[in-house]
């Protein structure tokens, strides 16, 4: 067979594999993730009937590649339990366009998260998007200290009387409206943190935590050395990524919180490995 084959203008290299798994049948394709990205889909070596199957799925999982011109190819990107095309890397996304991504998961993670809080625990809320959307579903009349390098986490509780809310101080940075810098990490040396809030680019099984953006980690990294819970907070499209700077293992969690699209095999091998992982319902219902 051709190295290529096209379809309603989508290209697909069959040179390759996709994290060396076969790609045979559309039913592969069904559980991918869309998102902008690119024209090229690597699948791996067969037999005509698999790269038509394989094509002819893509095509309709990332309608947008019909649309994209030549410039604009890459590769699809291997995770646990399925693919994704070549995601804008995070920390270049202002913080209003990434608070509005995934809504619906960010909801549903951040009213389970908000049920591991106990009365009079110091917490700390990191500057992500999802732990943003947490302050949402704070308790209105448990007493905490809330200690957070996050500007919108100050603005969203600075009206709650039942909160002695800390900011870290730091060097702000515009574009994650956060502090940063080692007058932010000094500053947790003076707190015993109950629990820790956090998110990232990416939670990977060998690898452990990463984000885009060198400061952030190594910010993150200086408060999971100073939280005796550490809780990550994740919908399902970053489980089984990387992204360019790790701060964390995965030992050193505590627990994951994502939805309930996460992939089964995914949060089978963390539970193995000692962490508790607690699913949010898109619904709203109560989490099983």
């Amino acid at each position: 067979m051709t190295d290529t084959v096209a379809l309603a203008g989508l290209t697909v290299d069959t040179r390759h594999f996709i994290g060396g798994q076969r790609v045979a049948s559309a039913e592969t394709f069904d559980n991918f993730s869309p998102i902008d990205g690119a024209l090229l889909a690597k699948i791996s070596k067969g037999g005509q009937r698999e790269a038509d199957l394989a094509v002819e799925a893509a095509r309709k999982a990332f309608p947008e590649w019909s649309k994209m011109g030549p410039k604009k190819r890459g590769e699809l990107l291997r995770s646990h339990g399925g693919a994704s095309l070549p995601e804008k890397i995070r920390g270049d996304v202002p913080f209003n366009e990434r608070q509005a991504i995934r809504r619906e998961e960010k909801k549903a993670i951040a009213r389970v998260a908000a049920g591991r809080i106990r009365p009079n625990e110091t917490i700390f809320l990191d500057a992500s998007s999802t732990v943003l959307t947490l302050t949402e579903f704070l308790p209105i009349d448990m007493p905490l200290t809330v200690i957070t390098n996050a500007l919108n986490v100050i603005n969203a509780l600075a009206d709650r009387p039942n909160l002695d809310l800390i900011c870290t101080g730091g060097l702000h940075v515009a574009k994650s409206q956060s502090f940063v810098g080692l007058a932010a990490e000094k500053s947790l040396l003076r707190y015993h943190i109950h629990r820790m809030f956090l998110s990232g680019d990416g939670l990977h099984l060998e690898r452990g935590l990463s984000e885009s953006n060198s400061r952030q980690a190594s910010f993150k990294e200086r408060v999971i050395a100073s939280a005796e819970d550490v809780v990550f907070l994740a919908d399902h499209s970053k489980l089984g990524r990387k992204a360019s700077y790790f701060f964390g293992e995965v030992g050193d969690l505590s627990c994951l919180v994502s939805d309930e699209k996460a992939d089964a095999g995914f949060v089978a091998d963390l539970q193995a490995m000692g962490v508790e992982v607690l699913l949010g319902n898109l619904d709203g219902a109560p989490s099983s």
